[in-house]
């Protein structure tokens, strides 16, 4: 490693501090303004013909950063952030960028830099379709919500949480709203031009994921062999469990996922026995819908979700059924190894 490095990346601006280990020369400064042109014009030529390793923080931002370095045929190591933050140890003096790209560097140079997984292009694609269409959905809820609010705010007749995707159920909306004070009317009529906007965006977006899903041999396999796992749940699956030598248990993988419980610990004020919620928030909701279709009486593990319904609630036994599913899918995907990201060639059209 001759060239040793950290990167502290921010919007503004990008901190470096590199040293060479052969000659002991090492120099620090900024890059401004913080994007992808700026940052291949300081990489132009800079480390040509030299094995160059550099450390990222695994923040916003991180790809362009790894992308620019690759193609200046340097080496991107991108760091867990909260790991990272813990290898400081207590904070004796003011946090800079300056010690953070410091930090980077040394923690590189060491060998201790806890790195995270990079995967491939075409999964960071489908992941950032994923966050779209989760975020869409969580958009959706809340106009419908608004929607409800409305109607019990000013006294209106209650309509069912499912009405408002029928023609009948609109049509009783608008009977509704027509009781509104003027300013009501016009919430629900916003609401409702943005419910549909949403939904011609959630249809395309919904397709565009399962043509993926049936291109990424991960989310195939997955779909096939995983009771209540659908296209898109399968593949979410894939893009953040996928990958050879990826966890090495199963439980591990189920707290990467957030769906661990929590335990005391003196240095948090947090209480105990809740789910710690770390992690992607898109494979928590994937999972703990395909969880919740355990609750048919077809389902092959509809027993045991009776079983602690009754004991506890129906969430619980969703939650049960979502841990169980990341520890299925996990080992599906382990045994494909990186096989699981092989992504078929679109078909021509």
């Amino acid at each position: 490693m001759p060239i040793v490095g950290g990167l502290d990346i921010h919007r503004k601006q990008i901190t470096f501090d590199y040293l060479d280990t052969g000659t002991g020369e090492l120099r620090r400064g900024q890059i401004t303004p913080a994007d992808r042109e700026h940052l291949a014009a300081w990489l132009a030529g800079r480390f040509a013909g030299q094995d160059a390793h550099f450390a990222v923080e695994g923040c916003t931002g991180w790809r362009y950063v790894a992308e620019e370095l690759a193609a200046a045929g340097a080496v991107a190591h991108v760091a867990e952030p909260a790991d990272t933050a813990a290898l400081r140890g207590r904070k004796r003096h003011a946090k800079t960028d300056k010690t953070d790209s410091r930090h980077l560097r040394v923690l590189l140079a060491d060998g201790r830099l806890p790195e995270c997984w990079v995967p491939p292009s075409h999964i960071l694609e489908c992941r950032a379709l994923l966050e779209l269409y989760h975020d869409l959905r969580a958009e959706h809820t809340a106009w419908v919500q608004r929607i409800h609010a409305v109607l019990f705010h000013q006294g209106a007749r209650q309509l069912g949480g499912q009405r408002l995707r029928t023609g009948e159920g609109l049509a009783a909306l608008r009977a509704a709203a027509a009781q509104l004070s003027p300013a009501g009317q016009l919430q629900v009529t916003v609401a409702l031009d943005m419910l549909q906007v949403l939904e011609g965006h959630l249809d395309a977006l919904r397709r565009r994921l399962i043509e993926a899903a049936r291109r990424l041999a991960g989310a195939r396999e997955l779909h096939a062999r995983l009771y209540g796992v659908g296209p898109v749940t399968a593949l979410a699956l894939t893009c953040w469990l996928g990958g050879a030598g990826r966890f090495s248990s199963a439980r591990k993988a189920v707290r990467f996922a957030g769906l661990d419980v929590t335990v005391w610990s003196s240095d948090r004020k947090g209480p105990p026995g809740r789910l710690s919620r770390q992690g992607p928030e898109v494979v928590r909701w994937c999972v703990y819908e395909a969880g919740k279709t355990h609750a048919r009486r077809c389902a092959p593990d509809h027993a045991y979700y009776q079983q602690v319904k009754d004991r506890i609630d129906g969430k619980r036994a969703a939650i049960s059924e979502a841990r169980k599913i990341i520890r299925q899918a996990v080992h599906i995907l382990a045994a494909l190894g990186d096989d699981a990201l092989i992504m078929d060639p679109a078909p021509s059209r």
